[in-house]
């Protein structure tokens, strides 16, 4: 994972403080690996790229610990831990609603270890096969709460989304708040997959404006994530082509 060194900082969440000054803000990580050599090897290079690395697990309860002690920004979380599967301390975290975002790292792209992920709370996937710049940039989406994930997996996820969708005992039948026309038109084109700045160009309205409409969405139905959105927007029907 070595190469040029990356830029690590970050403007804060635009989808949590759309009208506030943007400023630098360092984010804070934990790594949780079993394997002593790679987990050093991650945190140093999101160290020296700029990132704060406040802490290392070996094992699935040290993630938990450290993360409820340190509160970081993300978690980069191996699947395979000691003790607490990766999916478990994933679940931990949400429980605990502490502001922290997981992407997970691990060398599976089975669908059901993906899907396990998402549905525990991850924010992101990403596949040890990755680059150096790659992780890098997986960490600094995964802080700004965007989804990540490895090129392929994506699709797969949306996929069984929609399949869980039209079965009866999955459909989502909270009341749900009154949505503007942008803010329906933005969710439609989250629950194809679509980046925000893909939106943005396809809506013509930069991304910050889409990111804005995200947000706004997310408090609407208090929902926590873009992943959870998709899920809510699946459920609803909301892919369905126009």
């Amino acid at each position: 994972m070595n190469g040029p060194q990356a830029q690590a900082r970050w403007e804060p969440m635009a989808e949590d403080r759309p009208d506030r000054p943007l400023r630098e803000v360092t984010v804070r990580v934990v790594v949780a690996d079993d394997h002593p050599i790679w987990r050093e090897a991650v945190a140093r290079d999101l160290s020296d790229a700029g990132f704060t690395v406040v802490g290392t697990a070996a094992d699935g309860g040290s993630a938990v610990s450290h993360t409820l002690a340190t509160r970081p920004d993300v978690l980069v979380l191996d699947l395979n831990l000691p003790g607490m599967g990766g999916a478990e301390v994933c679940a931990a975290i949400v429980d605990a609603q502490i502001p922290t975002r997981v992407l997970i790292l691990t060398a599976s792209a089975e669908l059901q270890d993906v899907l396990d992920a998402v549905k525990a709370g991850a924010t992101g996937y990403l596949l040890k096969s990755a680059g150096r710049e790659e992780l890098i940039e997986a960490v600094r989406e995964t802080a700004r709460g965007k989804a990540v994930f490895t090129p392929g997996l994506a699709g797969l996820v949306l996929g069984e989304f929609r399949r869980l969708a039209n079965e009866p005992a999955a459909k989502d039948r909270r009341e749900v708040p009154e949505l503007t026309a942008r803010e329906t038109e933005v969710l439609k084109l989250v629950a194809t997959g679509l980046s925000c700045r893909q939106i943005g160009a396809h809506l013509f309205i930069s991304h910050r404006t889409v990111q804005n409409h995200v947000q706004n969405t997310l408090n609407k139905l208090q929902l926590h994530n873009r992943v959870e959105l998709v899920r809510f927007a699946i459920a609803r029907g909301l892919d369905a082509p126009t």
